[in-house]
């Protein structure tokens, strides 16, 4: 699953890495431990441009109890939930690394695990337009989840989908076919990847600082 991470690149290399062509609404503000419910800067394709916006961790739909943060690769592009939004609704999710935790008898050790390049990366998204009981529309999203590749493997058996730089122009494109888009859902390779274990203050959402992505000892 993903269920944790941080976005600490600044708007300029966050516009050279995705080619975002217009902000809208964000504080880039690095955050270094991003919770469920909370809001997450994504990119969608608006025509020629690419948008990057907030939106609301926990996809919302008509069902008002259902709040998923994560939908499963091998059934997201079926779910009655989320096929609609597979289709016609995906996004990159912006980060620049995650947290998973791995179980020792009743303790859990957190890793921060991000690319080797230290470049911010995107996980698969799909999101939804919700209304709000004030009546105005804001964006909701979930990550997109495979099976856990040979690194992440001993720390948690699943880990969010994150898009290779060729793949992330196919995921954000209306014109992309189903088999290709599900041909996407695969765990980036182990080499790209490094996981170390960190701070247990990650285990708090309220603790927001560079202490969280600090190796551990």
């Amino acid at each position: 699953m993903c269920g944790r991470f941080a976005r600490t690149s600044s708007r300029d290399v966050l516009a050279r890495e995705f080619g975002v062509t217009t902000f809208v609404n964000v504080d880039l503000s690095p955050r270094y431990n991003i919770a469920p419910s909370q809001p997450v800067d994504a990119v969608i394709r608006h025509g020629e441009e690419k948008r990057l916006g907030p939106m609301t961790w926990g996809f919302r739909s008509t069902n008002p109890r259902l709040a998923p943060i994560n939908a499963r690769a091998e059934t997201v592009a079926t779910s009655p939930l989320f096929r609609e939004a597979f289709q016609r609704r995906r996004c990159l999710v912006v980060a620049d690394g995650f947290y998973e935790w791995q179980r020792h008898g009743r303790t859990k050790t957190p890793y921060f695990i991000h690319l080797r390049s230290a470049r911010p990366f995107g996980f698969a998204g799909i999101f939804s337009m919700h209304r709000t009981d004030a009546g105005s529309r804001v964006a909701t999203c979930a990550i997109v989840t495979c099976g856990a590749n040979e690194l992440v493997t001993p720390i948690h058996d699943r880990m969010p989908v994150i898009m290779p730089l060729e793949a992330r122009e196919r995921w954000l494109d209306p014109q992309t076919s189903g088999g290709d888009l599900r041909g996407l859902l695969v765990p980036l390779a182990s080499e790209e990847l490094e996981a170390y274990a960190v701070s247990t203050l990650v285990n708090a959402p309220q603790n927001d600082s560079v202490e969280c992505v600090r190796r551990a000892g």
